[in-house]
């Protein structure tokens, strides 16, 4: 594997995903018994030295899948984190100063900034309308300025999720090619990606679990498949009830109804 060897792969899996997380991630979990769950993604439980994703239907047994699947990371940036190139997992962890182009360490990562803007959106467009969404929603959504194509060279999907004074606090980023997502450092995952009713008075929200299970709504709606309703949509990231709970907290005396419209599976 370049850039790592047999030695550093073999140290790194010997890290345990429990002192990872303890150790990086304190403020990021609740302890449910003998296991613990991760607060940004409510449905990921870690115990027995094992991780489980439950609603993506992934997990592992070393902290480097877990860096993989779960944070975004490559195999070679992962191995080189844990094995002590940004910052050591030991109790006692050495002081020393950081290189210009080292990796950010974990508290860094957590200030949320919005990923860089491609100079066209051409990619997020073909990969949206290859999923069935139309290019009129997708055109819209741009408009708004809550959908864009990352410019790191990676051309992901963001999607934005603003707070009630038009403030990026979220983005969601999902791959244009394989099977990458994941959310950006530092969301706040109160503020979902959400679309407004036509009409501003409308007492209703319907929630979804991603952005793009929204955008199938609507373009089913577009076709006439559907009956619209006159509802705020809104998505939730996952499962978790973060997003709705501020949402009605946020419109309290708004909303009288809450349509639910996420999978028909276990997790949904």
């Amino acid at each position: 594997m370049p850039g790592v060897g047999k030695e550093q792969i073999a140290r790194a899996k010997e890290i345990s995903i429990e002192d990872y997380i303890l150790r990086n991630e304190p403020n990021n979990v609740r302890r449910v018994g003998f296991a613990y769950y991760l607060k940004d993604h409510e449905s990921l439980e870690i115990s027995n030295g094992m991780w489980n994703w439950h609603s993506q239907g992934v997990g592992g047994k070393n902290v480097i899948d877990y860096l993989i699947k779960v944070r975004g990371y490559g195999f070679v940036d992962a191995v080189r984190t844990l094995t002590g190139e940004d910052y050591s997992i030991s109790l006692s962890p050495p002081q020393k100063a950081r290189p210009p182009n080292a990796k950010k360490t974990e508290q860094e990562r957590m200030t949320f900034k919005l990923p860089p803007r491609n100079a066209n959106n051409d990619r997020v467009v073909a990969y949206l309308q290859g999923r069935g969404v139309s290019r009129q929603q997708i055109e819209d959504c741009i408009r708004r300025g809550n959908l864009y194509e990352s410019g790191d060279g990676w051309h992901n999907c963001v999607f934005v999720g603003r707070d009630e004074h038009n403030k990026a606090r979220f983005a969601a980023i999902r791959g244009t090619m394989g099977d990458f997502k994941r959310d950006a450092d530092g969301s706040d995952k109160r503020f979902g990606f959400a679309l407004p009713p036509d009409n501003p008075r409308s007492a209703a929200v319907m929630v979804f679990e991603s952005p793009i299970d929204l955008f199938s709504y609507d373009t089913l709606c577009e076709m006439g498949s559907v009956e619209k309703a006159d509802a705020w949509r809104l998505s939730l990231g996952g499962t978790s009830m973060v997003a709705l709970t501020h949402f009605l907290e946020a419109h309290r005396g708004e909303i009288a109804e809450v349509v639910v419209c996420t999978d028909n599976d276990e997790a949904g």
